[in-house]
């Protein structure tokens, strides 16, 4: 009997191993997760919109523009939701990235890769870089570029100094650098002290675009935005936006959209004048954020146009000494972009 029962527990596990296997061969994807999406594709295709966090997500899906598809609402997939529906008479599918660039261009190669997307619009807040402008004002940049990836200059050597591996194609003195010693609090008689962090320089991304050829590189540091969808956005700078939190709570004046030169990102979230004043001077950059040149360098490489929609919830450090002020705007610049967004999807449809 004991023999028996260890036969049938062998097959049993033998069974469960081969399903486990089965299941792995189609990666992260069941066959009836496959079907869902191939049922959905052919009603294609869709517009894809993204937003970073939930409460840049929920202003859109509580706007009443939104209509979820009433036979797939909805499709799980690699811990993301992509939501089916119909926004402002477009076919959409809107997902939460999560915070980061990592998370970002992950959530943005699987909406390209398992649905008929055909582009790709960012809805979101961002900090301000800008002197010109202020809290609320929704800002939508011609260029982004990923200021996060350096290379960190070794003390004692300079600006005429070859970086490790630049002759090898890997990095750059081109896009320029940032210098620690200029950001010094004290100096001895007036005379310039060097600072033992030197020098970062920043580099463009490795890109290998559809359009390319496997395995052979490209660089990308600007990565522009659709011109189609970027010239089309000057319809919307004459839009009423929301000026006020509460009854208590207001800007100093109505909030605009403003189509911008530049707008920068990197896993930082910047709370620092020296920082922000830098960015603007050495970049030209108005919005700051950690998800934006993700997307678009992932719809890039594929080829996908895209265009991001960001309201400033804060000045990066620039305004009050005391606390940032996207604990107070943050839900206003939410709403903000997300009013700017089903604008700008209503003049696609148009």
């Amino acid at each position: 009997m004991k023999t028996h029962l260890r036969v049938m527990l062998l097959v049993f596990v033998v069974l469960v191993s081969g399903i486990s296997t089965s299941n792995r061969a189609n990666g992260a994807v069941s066959p009836v997760t496959k079907k869902n999406i191939d049922r959905i594709n052919k009603r294609g295709p869709y517009f894809g919109i993204v937003a970073p966090n939930i409460f840049e997500l929920n202003p859109l899906l509580e706007s009443g523009s939104f209509v979820a598809d009433e036979n797939q609402p909805y499709v799980d997939c690699s811990g993301r939701r992509f939501r089916i529906g119909v926004l402002e008479n477009q076919k959409v599918i809107i997902v939460m990235t999560g915070l980061s660039m990592l998370n970002a261009g992950i959530t943005t190669q699987l909406l390209l890769t398992l649905f008929n997307v055909k582009g790709v619009v960012l809805s979101g807040i961002a900090g301000n870089a800008n002197p010109k402008l202020q809290i609320g004002d929704v800002t939508i940049p011609q260029h982004w570029a990923h200021t996060g990836l350096w290379n960190w200059q070794r003390f004692g050597d300079g600006p005429d100094d070859v970086l490790p591996l630049e002759s090898n194609g890997d990095y750059t003195r081109k896009i320029g650098y940032l210098k620690f010693s200029n950001f010094n609090n004290k100096t001895t008689k007036d005379k310039h002290v060097d600072n033992l962090l030197n020098n970062i320089w920043y580099q463009p991304e490795e890109v290998f675009p559809v359009f390319g050829y496997p395995e052979v590189r490209q660089h990308a540091f600007w990565v522009p935005v659709n011109q189609q969808y970027f010239e089309a956005t000057k319809k919307l700078e004459n839009l009423k936006l929301r000026a006020c939190v509460n009854t208590t709570t207001c800007l100093p004046r109505r909030p605009v959209v403003v189509r911008v030169k530049r707008g920068v990102s990197a896993n930082v979230f910047v709370d620092n004048k020296a920082y922000r004043e830098f960015l603007y001077s050495k970049f030209e950059a108005s919005p700051i954020d950690m998800e934006s040149a993700a997307v678009a360098l992932v719809c890039f490489q594929q080829k996908i146009p895209f265009i991001a929609i960001r309201a400033l919830s804060d000045l990066a450090g620039g305004g009050s000494s005391v606390s940032n002020e996207a604990a107070t705007f943050v839900s206003l610049a939410a709403q903000n972009s997300a009013e700017v967004l089903l604008k700008f999807v209503a003049l696609l449809s148009s």
